[in-house]
């Protein structure tokens, strides 16, 4: 029977959060006013790990960025952007864990709340498929419009997108002999909540409480 493996991907796969690190690389490319766009920037990024964003509201402001961004220089700025500050930051301990899940013919996925656009180029630089983010609604010609395709891939809305994503593919959550759901935050409670094999990866203080008292296992992929 086939094993399922997900990833969040934000401080879990990778040592950074690759949301705000866009934002701030589009600020150092001058893409973006500096001023405004660093100090919004930031105050999602608190709220984010506060536990308070509000997931539309984010998600609005970051595709608004987008859509504001001429599309061949966006598709410019993204293959930069994976080379300057992705490539760098993908460490063997994430690749390895990931191959082995791979090599095993388990179902592996990245589950993230940051959007599509970001994610899938670094989904693919990790080996990796299947990928559920935040969609971007795109116009005919393929421009994003700033708006947002269906609910946020945040909290409990990482189990309803991971549901639906499995039902296309004819599974279900319980029909696999394991699911493991590997994240460093306490706002994926609720997805590692219903899998067999929750992994407290590299974990913030609040889920580190909460994977304790649960008797979750804990791992810390980037201890150097």
């Amino acid at each position: 029977m086939m094993k399922l493996a997900l990833f969040d991907l934000d401080h879990t796969l990778l040592p950074i959060d690759s949301d705000f690190e866009w934002g701030q690389f589009l600020v150092r490319q001058g893409a973006v006013d500096a001023a405004a766009f660093s100090s919004r920037n930031e105050a999602f990024f608190q709220q984010y790990q506060a536990g308070t964003l509000d997931a539309v509201e984010y998600l609005e402001f970051a595709l608004g960025t987008l859509a504001a961004i001429p599309r061949p220089r966006l598709l410019a700025l993204q293959q930069q952007f994976m080379a300057e500050v992705i490539a760098p930051a993908i460490r063997p301990a994430a690749l390895e864990l990931l191959k082995r899940h791979l090599d095993e013919g388990d179902l592996v996925a990245i589950v993230t709340a940051t959007n599509q656009f970001v994610t899938a180029p670094i989904a693919r630089a990790l080996g990796v498929e299947h990928l559920i983010a935040a969609m971007p609604e795109t116009d005919a010609q393929g421009n994003i419009t700033g708006r947002l395709l269906g609910t946020p891939t945040q909290g409990a809305g990482k189990v309803v997108h991971t549901q639906a994503w499995l039902a296309k593919l004819g599974h279900t959550l319980d029909g696999f002999e394991s699911s493991h759901f590997y994240s460093d935050s306490h706002n994926d409670i609720p997805l590692m909540s219903v899998v067999t094999h929750p992994v407290a990866t590299n974990p913030n203080a609040a889920l580190k409480t909460h994977a304790s008292a649960q008797g979750w296992p804990l791992l810390d992929l980037f201890n150097d």
